[in-house]
C-alpha cells in the first residue's frame, strides 16, 4: 500500500521526530509498502531514499516561535500534493490545522490521525491547573474538544502512544482511539554501553566525585518540558546529597536555562547529541533519567533510558509515567517541584540491575501498518 504521512513536525534538524521518521521509512520499505513523508519545507523537493521511501516537501512559512520549523499554510497546495501522490492511507501527525485540511481533502484514501502532540496538557493544563480542575479547564476549552470530535468523525483511526492520552481522548467523546506505544529504535540502546570512565568525566563536569548521583535530562529546551523546575529540584536535593544533572537538548529556552544553571555548578547544559551511539553511551553511563514534562504523548527519552537500564524519575501523568514500571523507578506529583526533589532524594542506581525488554519501534510500525491493511480490507466509506 502507499502511505502518505502529512508530517507537520518533520525537520532535518529534529531529534525524536526525525528518529521516528527515519525508522518508519526503513520499516515500511522493508515490508513492501510505499512510504512518502510529506512535510512543510522551503521549496518543492522530492528526495528518494530508495524505491519505496520518499521525503517530499512543499513550500511553507516558518513558525514564528521556532524558526527551525515550518507549517502547512496553504490548503490548496497540500490537496494538490495528495492528489498527485494518490495514497491508499493518509496519516496526519498533528491535531492542528493540517488535520482539518486533510479531513477536507476529497480523496478516497483512509485517514489516520497520529496524536504526536497533546496541546491541552502542554498548554492549557500547564497554564491553568493551579487555579482550576482538569474538568473545569476542559469545559473552558470545549471548542478544542469539539474540534477533536470533528476530526474523529472524519478519520478512520485516532492513534495515541500512551494509555493516559487514550483514556482522556475517549473520555472527551472520541470513538476511534487506539493505543499503540511507539517503542525504541532497535539495536542502539543497552546497559552494555555503560562506561564508568565516561560517568566519572560527566560527574567531574558537574564538579562532583564518583560517589555522587548523576541525573540525565534529555529533550527540547521548551517551557512545557519544565526544565527550570528540574534544575531547581536538583539544586534543592544537593543540600542533602551530592547530585549532578547533565541536560542534553536544544530549544528556545536555552538562554534562560543557562542563566539559571549558571548559579548551580552541579548542573551542566550540553547541546543536542545527534550521534545515536554517543547518546546511548551517555544514557547507559548515567545513574537515572529525570523528566519534567507531564504532556508527553509517549516520551522517547524515557523509553530509551529504560532500554539503557536506567531508573526513571518522572511525573505521574503523561507518556513518561507509562515507562515507570520498575522497583527503582520514581513517580512524583506532576508540576510539583517539592515532590520531584523528594523523588530525587529517594533515587538510587544499582549497576547491572534487571530491566524489562523494551518494546521495539519496529513492533509499533508493524501494528500500525497492520491496522491500515485492516482498514483497506473494509468496504469503502460512503461518499
Amino acid at each position: 500500500m502507499r502511505i502518505v504521512d502529512v508530517c507537520a513536525f518533520y525537520t532535518p534538524h529534529g531529534g525524536g521526530v526525525r528518529t521516528y521518521i527515519e525508522r518508519k521509512l526503513a520499516v515500511a520499505s522493508a515490508a513492501g509498502h510505499e512510504m512518502i513523508i510529506l512535510a512543510p519545507g522551503a521549496t518543492n523537493e522530492v528526495v528518494v531514499r530508495d524505491t519505496n521511501a520518499i521525503v517530499a516537501t512543499i513550500p511553507a512559512p516558518r513558525l514564528m516561535f521556532d524558526r527551525r520549523y515550518r507549517y502547512f499554510g496553504d490548503e490548496r497546495s497540500l490537496h494538490r500534493a495528495l492528489d498527485e501522490w494518490r495514497p491508499d492511507v493518509v496519516e496526519v501527525s498533528s491535531p492542528w490545522s493540517s488535520a482539518s485540511m486533510v479531513a477536507r481533502w476529497q480523496g478516497s484514501a483512509r485517514r489516520s490521525l497520529i496524536m504526536h502532540a497533546d496541546p491541552l496538557s502542554a498548554y492549557a493544563y500547564r497554564w491553568f491547573r493551579r487555579f482550576a480542575s482538569i474538568r473545569t479547564i476542559d469545559r473552558g476549552f470545549d471548542r478544542y474538544w469539539q474540534h477533536l470530535r470533528r476530526l474523529d468523525s472524519s478519520y478512520d483511526l485516532v492513534v495515541a502512544a500512551s494509555a493516559d492520552l487514550s483514556r482522556r481522548l475517549t473520555a472527551g467523546g472520541l470513538t476511534k482511539v487506539v493505543t499503540n506505544p511507539m517503542g525504541v529504535e532497535p539495536g542502539v540502546f543497552s546497559p552494555s554501553h555503560r562506561d564508568e570512565g565516561l560517568r566519572r568525566r560527566m560527574l567531574a563536569q558537574c564538579g562532583l566525585g564518583p560517589n555522587a548521583l548523576l541525573l540525565l535530562g534529555v529533550g527540547r529546551l521548551a517551557p512545557e518540558k519544565r526544565w527550570g523546575m528540574v534544575i531547581d529540584a536538583v539544586v534543592a536535593s544537593a543540600t542533602e546529597r551530592p547530585v549532578g544533572l547533565l541536560l542534553i537538548g536544544e530549544g528556545r529556552q536555552r538562554g534562560r536555562l543557562e542563566s539559571r544553571a549558571a548559579r548551580a555548578p552541579q548542573v551542566v547544559l550540553g547541546g543536542q547529541v545527534r550521534e545515536r551511539g554517543s547518546l546511548a553511551a551517555i544514557m547507559a553511563s548515567s545513574d537515572a533519567l529525570v523528566h519534567g514534562c507531564e504532556a508527553e504523548t509517549f516520551c522517547m527519552a524515557a523509553a530509551e533510558a529504560k532500554a539503557s537500564g536506567l531508573p526513571l524519575i518522572v511525573p505521574d501523568a503523561g507518556g513518561a509515567s507509562d515507562h515507570a514500571s520498575g522497583a527503582a523507578d520514581r513517580r512524583y506529583r506532576s508540576a510539583d517541584g517539592a515532590s520531584l526533589r523528594d523523588a530525587i532524594l529517594a533515587a538510587s542506581y544499582v549497576a547491572g540491575a534487571p530491566r524489562r525488554t523494551p518494546r521495539s519501534m519496529d513492533r509499533h510500525f508493524d501494528e500500525l501498518f497492520g491496522s491500515y491493511e485492516g482498514l483497506l480490507s473494509r468496504q469503502p466509506l460512503a461518499a
